[in-house]
């Protein structure tokens, strides 16, 4: 019998989006006292945000879409769990801030959602759930505005084809099946609450075609040899910020990064 993947990780995600309000890797404390949660990374090629309408895919409880409010933008985020939509809408109520949030599976989007944005945004750990990037693609163009932009960042597909130690090469680096696994959060490792999660890798080439195909022009692509979170096992924090897998130095990419404009 086929697993039910939504259902499976939408029930995963309302359970860690508990454990992660209260985490010290959330920060709400700080959070909410007007720390933004984005990254040096995504906000370079943000660029200026205000006045825009920005659409957050799989946003979870919202600190990175009202972090885009909070510079000026009126943003829509949309996630699977009902727990991180609630607690999104409950935030920007609380911080009196202009977003709005829907909760859906990310395909069925544009059947609730009749909106076009100036920008369209999502980034780390967001490709991995879905297990179709044509029509992940598809979604972005059919969102966008004509001219408007695809702002993506997102961990590196060499990173999923490693054990959770980085001992040993465990996956595939293609798109070959789907992975069950159950694991700790990333946000509170080794609390014994593991979840099971059914995710997908997609090689760089997946993803670029995917967007290629779907009238989208790649103005910028990068790849790094860190992530900005530690939220892997054995990691060195090298810089203020910045950490790579112990022992592996820079030698693998842990993050990319890319604009992509509709062309049509």
């Amino acid at each position: 019998m086929k697993l039910n993947y939504k259902e499976i990780n939408r029930n995963s995600w309302n359970k860690r989006t508990e454990i992660h309000v209260d985490s010290d890797f959330y920060d709400m404390k700080g959070f909410l006292d007007g720390k933004t949660s984005l990254k040096s990374i995504e906000l370079d090629l943000l660029g200026d945000v205000s006045g825009l309408k920005i659409l957050h895919l799989q946003c979870h409880f919202g600190q990175d879409s009202l972090s885009l409010a909070r510079l000026g933008a009126k943003v829509t985020g949309v996630d699977l769990s009902n727990v991180a939509i609630d607690k999104a809408k409950n935030l920007a109520q609380e911080l009196n801030l202009d977003a709005q949030f829907i909760c859906c599976d990310l395909y069925d989007l544009p059947q609730l959602l009749d909106e076009k944005f100036d920008l369209v945004f999502t980034s780390y750990g967001t490709i991995g759930w879905l297990p179709d990037l044509n029509r992940w693609a598809k979604l972005v163009n059919h969102f966008l505005k004509p001219k408007g932009k695809f702002v993506f960042v997102e961990f590196h597909p060499v990173v999923w084809i490693f054990d959770d130690a980085f001992e040993k090469i465990e996956y595939s680096y293609f798109n070959k099946e789907e992975i069950v696994t159950e694991e700790d959060s990333y946000a509170a490792m080794n609390n014994s609450n593991k979840e099971s999660f059914i995710t997908w890798n997609h090689p760089l080439s997946d993803v670029l075609s995917a967007l290629i195909d779907n009238s989208l022009v790649l103005t910028k692509f990068s790849e790094l040899d860190y992530s900005p979170y530690n939220c892997f096992q054995n990691t060195v924090e090298f810089e203020n910020g910045k950490f790579r897998i112990k022992g592996l130095k820079e030698k693998i990419p842990m993050v990319y990064a890319l604009v992509a404009v509709k062309s049509n």
